[in-house]
């Protein structure tokens, strides 16, 4: 039993090893386990319109970042005769033209590319520092007095307040008149949350819907409270964030900086498009260190080599199991895997069509061989020209008869089929022809079972996405590998034993 312990272990500690890798790609790089799922992609365009004055032009607009519910993919700017360069290492992330003189109307772009993504983790910027207020007028500080006490009874906590307070600005009561006097919603706003201690910062944010032209921002004031962040839409007083808002600026700062011209105007354009999951999740994580040791990391030609060898287990697996559990005899141990991976590159029937065809024909060729008493070297290597001659044969005969799919038989591997027609041909001269049939017959029905379970495009999403399932398949193939019970076909082969056992002696 204690010989037994370091083998439980390892099974143990594989299965952990697997599971717990698929789980943390799962939860930590947002992978899903279903095929199919896709993601929403916008593609925002900020159009940026003045008029020069005639001489040198600085202008400076404020540029979001990943934030939470969206992970910024990548960003460019269209600006034909303007210098470029992104302030992302400043408090206010920002991008700046500029350019020597210029006159006229202006217009440039900037265009990003962001995820909508619920799993994105980047917190929003700490609280503001609540300054002193400033001095105001008698009859201003006693009404935003009166707004602040009348907020206060009907709260519970500094959010609640907020959405009182900004409630309270947008009725036409007289004081309230006074304190909006020579003053937008939004500085009343924020003079109020100074007075009541309340950090909040106003903010511009666009509303994304899809295939949107001219769309004007959205100023909504960001208030803090604790460990909890508000959104309030100072348009319309309305409290919460929809799904869809990309916050552009939340540094208190305007939007746009302009040196050497006037009349500037803002509009945004958007477009969504429905990606692969896998597509985004290769934007989203291409510089992260736990994607850069993955798979998605390689190119796409060396992505879909290793997308058909990590099914190769799969495949072994199903043969473990048919020849241990169930013990069906197979021509060669491991020859239905190479043959289902050859089935996945043509269609079912062609493939299954064309390897008979060449194994037969080579059959009739080896036996030919068999009587010049060569060399087993000589006689591989002939039957392996043989292979090659007969496979340009057939698929020289399938373009002519306009039977693409015959083509296809070239993706069968030739050392392989060599191989197995001279297993079979030593087969046939051993143990006669029956046997040849049952090995044969086994072989192409397992191999059939192996390219079901193959193709299908879940298993197929699991392996490349999640390859610490390996370990798991690993674990299970040494489990079966310790098997010493009957198998299916015993249990069927000895069951006239059993039942004569059973009867009553005369």
């Amino acid at each position: 039993m204690q010989d037994k312990i370091p083998y439980y272990l390892l099974v143990t500690l594989l299965i952990a090893v697997g599971f717990g890798s698929a789980i943390y790609r799962h939860i930590n790089l947002d992978i899903p386990w279903l095929p199919g799922e896709t993601r929403e992609v916008w593609r925002v365009e900020a159009r940026l319109e003045f008029t020069a004055d005639g001489d040198a032009i600085v202008a400076q607009m404020a540029i979001p970042e990943t934030h939470p519910g969206f992970t910024l993919l990548e960003q460019a700017t269209a600006s034909p005769g303007y210098g470029l360069s992104y302030l992302t290492e400043e408090k206010r992330p920002a991008v700046r033209w500029s350019t020597q003189q210029a006159s006229g109307k202006q217009v440039l772009y900037y265009r990003a590319q962001f995820l909508l993504d619920d799993k994105q983790d980047a917190g929003w910027p700490p609280p503001p520092d609540v300054s002193e207020p400033p001095i105001l007028p008698d009859p201003i500080r006693l009404a935003a007095g009166r707004l602040i006490d009348q907020a206060q009874q009907q709260s519970a906590n500094q959010i609640t307040m907020a959405a009182q307070l900004i409630n309270g600005l947008r009725s036409d009561d007289q004081q309230v008149q006074l304190l909006k006097q020579d003053r937008s919603l939004a500085a009343a706003a924020l003079l109020l949350m100074q007075l009541a201690e309340i950090p909040a910062r106003e903010v511009t944010a666009i509303r994304l819907k899809h295939n949107r032209r001219n769309q004007d921002s959205l100023p909504y004031l960001m208030v803090y409270a604790e460990d909890q962040v508000a959104f309030f839409n100072l348009t319309n007083g309305k409290e919460g964030r929809p799904e869809r808002l990309l916050i552009w600026e939340m540094e208190d700062q305007p939007l746009i900086d302009l040196e050497g011209g006037h009349n500037t105007r803002v509009s945004f354009s958007m477009l969504r498009e429905v990606v692969p999951v896998q597509t985004a999740l290769e934007q989203k994580y291409r510089d992260v260190s736990a994607m850069q040791v993955s798979l998605h990391s390689l190119p796409q030609e060396e992505q879909q080599m290793f997308r058909g060898l990590l099914l190769i287990p799969v495949g072994v697996m199903v043969v473990m199991i048919i020849r241990v559990l169930v013990g069906l005899r197979t021509s060669g141990t491991f020859m239905p895997v190479l043959i289902a991976l050859a089935l996945m590159q043509t269609s079912l029937g062609a493939g299954l069509a064309g390897f008979v065809l060449v194994v037969v024909t080579g059959l009739v060729v080896r036996g030919y061989l068999s009587r010049l008493n060569l060399l087993l070297v000589a006689r591989i290597s002939a039957v392996i020209i043989v292979v090659i001659l007969l496979t340009a044969t057939f698929s020289v005969i399938a373009y002519n008869l306009r039977i693409v799919e015959g083509l296809n038989i070239i993706f069968f591997p030739m050392i392989i089929i060599a191989w197995t027609i001279e297993r079979m041909s030593l087969l046939w001269e051993e143990e006669g022809g029956e046997e040849v049939m049952k090995q044969g017959g086994g072989s192409l029905f397992v191999a059939l079972l192996a390219y079901l379970v193959m193709s299908n495009g879940y298993i197929q999403h699991l392996t490349f996405n999640f390859p610490g399932l390996q370990l798991v398949l690993l674990a299970l193939i040494l489990i079966l590998g310790s098997y010493t019970g009957y198998r299916l076909i015993e249990l069927v082969r000895f069951s006239p034993f059993t039942s004569s056992s059973q009867e009553p002696p005369k």
